[in-house]
């Protein structure tokens, strides 16, 4: 009843003011029809009258949303901040003393943020205390003043006008006094310059006697000071050292900290383009001094480093002491002593001739001249001689040098354009150089220094494989320059991925091309060679093999399970390379686990060719051992002699290739390794696919094989741990687990209550409870708010773009009326120009 009376106001007066527009204007008035009349329902909105509440709309805006929009683009609000500025409880010095503490406060936080332990520096007058307690009067420069923010009285007069008085004054007293003339203001200007330039020089002169003064009287105090010292005793001493505090652990750990090694700044990290231009350089200078080498070419000047001079060294060319070097000499290849020995006895007589008395002056000068001559010839024979022999060292040590350079290699290379010559450019090299002449080619053709180096390197990748694949087809294989040379590949397959998997896949697809061939005209499919197997090797290590598909090695994979399908074996050749294959397949799947049915399928068909007797089999073999029947006996051993001698060994690669004769014994040594090395694959098989719900139903031929048909007894101690080894492994991880059901709580019966639905009113969904009766209300009325608010912003982009073109409107009448008004007066001056024209004429 309070609801229907609540509801019952607004609509009487809603009724009356809409009897009163009714009787006003009955146009306005909007009638709601009802289809159905309800008994006891009370209906809102019969009667509306949308021109009345467009109006107050209408007016609401203009009130409201005109407003903002015309003080869209003022900002007039202005905030009074000051610290008690409206507080009558505070008095005007708390009010001042907070302003500063707050300043001060702001200014610390900026200028001391990363001082740690410092004490506030006091000021007074802008200057520090500490500063002024020092007594210092040192003037940072000659240009200040002492009567600092003060200006004279005719600095202000000449540049400023001064005051009226001022004005009158200066220009009164400065008067000429033989021509009785006011001066200019440049001369007042050199006046005043020159005025303060004899101040600061009066200033400067004082400055520096009060200077004097003070530093003699340091001097005078300094001599007085040395009669008032007295020595202080050692109890004294001993006692102020005692008196001293010990340092604290943190001054300790404080002064360590400063003595620590800081962190230097390092270089920037120079990126691939940069590290190729700059070894790029540097072979070029090392081939530039090769070539010069091979020239036989002298180093440039500026590459000699200056000989060393000592500090006394005048550098004037002039010898004190004489040169008692003697040059070494050959003769018929053979170091000429005698002569050397000759000239060191001469040089000894000259001296012993020099230091003897004076001869009388009875000896024939005639023939001391003769002698003279005769030393002479002899000294230039000797000279000439000796630079024989200089020349002829000069020109074997050049020609060695030149020998040298030949054989050394070259520093750069270019990138090889067919197969041919980059086999050129490795023939008869060791595989140390060769590596060095693939790099050497790689840095002078890097992509980043030309355009076509990438086309050109990716081209060296293709060669590299068909260059490992003829090191595999030698006979003996050469397999350490090709594990030498997978860096290089794997190198260049990171900076050229896509090519090196299109050549990739280019050679396995020859490699299924050729094994089809041979099945058309054999009707069987042989197992590759060495070259194969190496580059399945090489693609394991070159791509990731953890992928879900990938482009190079899911072929592979795919090629691999064909040999194990498709090739029979038949020969122990067969049987190793098949073992190989399976051995690649684990390297393959180690990672992702795949499980590969034609591994298992191999292994299990290699253990059926250990059992001599195939009575009973209780499996079943599949292709390609299931069609075999003269081969099956090729990993039976019958003598119990060899099994004893028998020693675990790894196969060598080159059984691959090339199986050669061997005597009874070690055929069947070599029968029992494969056996070994089947046995460590199906150990790692049942590491790895333990896990799979089926792998009881899948090693289950493989556990027959061993537990009943194959004579693991007639085989050494070592074999026969390794059996029981993969039968307990095979045995744990194939157990299943018996089901269990889970422990619940009982469920109880349910009770049939009787179900109580509500009657509701019509229109409404009878079939649902009061929750969801509410949120239905509420997600009907968010969406009717939701319509009404879209409404309402509509109406106000309306009533924004009726105001805006309101105002585009006004000011294009107005600039209108201004236009029409200039074109009148124009008009006007136009023939007010014309009558005077006319009345002239």
């Amino acid at each position: 009843m309070e609801k229907a009376k609540r509801q019952g106001r607004p609509a009487a007066a809603s009724t009356k003011a809409d009897t009163s527009t009714a009787q006003s204007n009955p146009f306005e008035v909007k009638v709601n029809k009802q289809k159905f009349q309800i008994l006891g329902r009370k209906t809102r909105h019969d009667v509306g009258r949308p021109g009345v509440m467009r109006s107050r709309a209408h007016k609401k805006r203009t009130q409201t949303l005109l407003k903002e929009f015309k003080e869209r683009g003022k900002s007039n609000v202005f905030k009074d901040k000051r610290i008690g500025e409206y507080d009558n409880k505070i008095s005007p010095e708390e009010k001042m003393m907070k302003r500063f503490a707050l300043e001060q406060q702001k200014k610390f936080e900026k200028e001391h943020i990363f001082n740690l332990n410092e004490e506030e520096d006091l000021t007074h007058y802008g200057h520090s205390l500490a500063d002024i307690e020092k007594l210092d009067d040192i003037v940072d420069s000659d240009s200040d003043t002492e009567e600092k923010g003060m200006l004279s009285e005719e600095l202000t007069a000449a540049h400023f006008g001064g005051g009226g008085l001022l004005r009158k004054k200066s220009l009164t007293g400065q008067q000429d006094e033989a021509s009785g003339q006011t001066k200019s203001r440049k001369e007042l200007i050199e006046e005043l310059i020159a005025k303060s330039k004899q101040e600061k020089r009066e200033r400067q002169t004082q400055r520096e006697n009060t200077q004097e003064l003070t530093e003699k009287l340091n001097s005078d105090w300094k001599e007085i000071q040395s009669f008032l010292l007295h020595r202080t005793s050692r109890s004294e001493t001993e006692k102020q050292v005692e008196e001293k505090p010990k340092p604290d652990e943190y001054d300790i750990m404080v002064r360590e900290l400063g003595f620590e090694m800081k962190v230097q700044p390092s270089n920037r990290m120079k990126t691939e383009e940069e590290v190729a231009k700059e070894e790029k350089e540097r072979l070029l200078k090392l081939e530039a001094d090769r070539l010069r080498r091979m020239r036989g070419e002298d180093e440039p000047e500026t590459k000699k480093t200056p000989k060393h001079m000592s500090a006394d060294d005048l550098a004037d060319g002039f010898l004190l002491d004489k040169d008692d070097r003697h040059f070494l000499s050959y003769k018929d290849g053979k170091p000429n002593i005698e002569d050397n020995e000759n000239e060191m006895n001469e040089k000894e007589g000259e001296e012993s001739e020099e230091e003897s008395d004076v001869e009388p002056e009875s000896v024939d000068s005639y023939s001391d001249c003769e002698d003279d001559m005769e030393e002479a010839h002899i000294s230039e024979a000797q000279e000439r001689q000796i630079k024989c022999n200089k020349n002829k060292l000069q020109t074997k040590a050049q020609s060695s040098i030149r020998e040298a350079a030949k054989l050394e290699l070259p520093y750069l290379f270019d990138a090889p354009d067919s197969f041919e010559q980059f086999k050129a450019l490795l023939s008869e090299k060791p595989i140390e150089e060769q590596l060095l002449v693939i790099e050497r080619i790689q840095k002078s053709n890097h992509p980043s220094l030309a355009v076509g180096n990438k086309a050109k390197l990716e081209k060296l990748f293709a060669f590299l494989l068909e260059y490992v694949g003829e090191l595999a087809c030698m006979e003996p294989p050469e397999l350490k320059a090709i594990d030498s040379l997978v860096p290089t590949l794997y190198n260049l397959c990171q900076m050229f991925p896509k090519a090196a998997s299109n050549h990739v896949k280019f050679i396995l697809q020859d490699a299924v091309h050729d094994l089809e061939k041979i099945q058309e005209v054999k009707s069987c499919m042989p197992f590759p060679g060495l070259k194969m197997f190496i580059y399945l090797k090489i693609i394991a290590a070159l791509f990731p093999t953890s992928d879900f598909w990938h482009p190079v090695v899911t072929p592979s994979v795919v090629y691999m399970s064909l040999l194990l399908t498709k090739c029979p074996v038949t020969t122990l050749q067969d049987v190793v390379k098949g073992l190989c294959i399976c051995c690649l397949f684990l390297e393959y799947v180690s990672l992702s686990q795949r499980f590969v049915p034609e591994l298992i399928n191999f292994l299990s068909g290699i253990l059926h060719m250990a059992v001599p007797n195939r009575k009973e089999q209780g499996y079943t073999l599949i292709y390609p051992f299931g069609s075999l029947k003269n081969q099956l006996d090729l990993l039976v051993v019958s003598e119990k002699a060899d099994s004893e001698t028998w020693q675990k060994q790894s196969f060598p690669l080159h059984m691959i290739s090339r199986l050669k004769e061997k005597s009874r014994t070690e055929m069947n040594h070599l029968r029992l390794s494969c056996l070994g090395l089947c046995l460590d694959l199906i150990k790692r098989c049942a590491a790895m696919y333990g896990s799979l719900p089926s792998f009881r139903e899948i090693v289950q031929p493989i556990e027959i094989l061993l537990s009943s048909h194959m004579p693991v007894k007639q085989y050494p101690k070592l074999l026969q741990e390794l059996c029981d080894d993969v039968l307990k492994q095979l045995k744990v991880k194939g157990q299943y687990c018996p089901l269990v059901c889970e422990k619940k709580k009982p469920v109880p019966l349910k009770l049939f209550t009787p179900k109580i639905v509500k009657v509701l009113e019509f229109g409404r969904k009878q079939e649902s409870n009061k929750k969801e009766q509410e949120r239905k209300r509420l997600i009907h009325k968010h969406k009717r708010e939701l319509k009404g608010a879209v409404h309402e912003i509509r109406k106000d982009n309306q009533f924004l773009a009726r105001m805006q073109l309101a105002e585009i409107m006004e000011r294009d009448s107005e600039r209108k009326r201004k236009v029409k008004q200039l074109f009148s007066s124009l008009a006007q001056q136009e023939g007010d120009w014309k009558a005077m024209k006319r009345k002239k004429f």
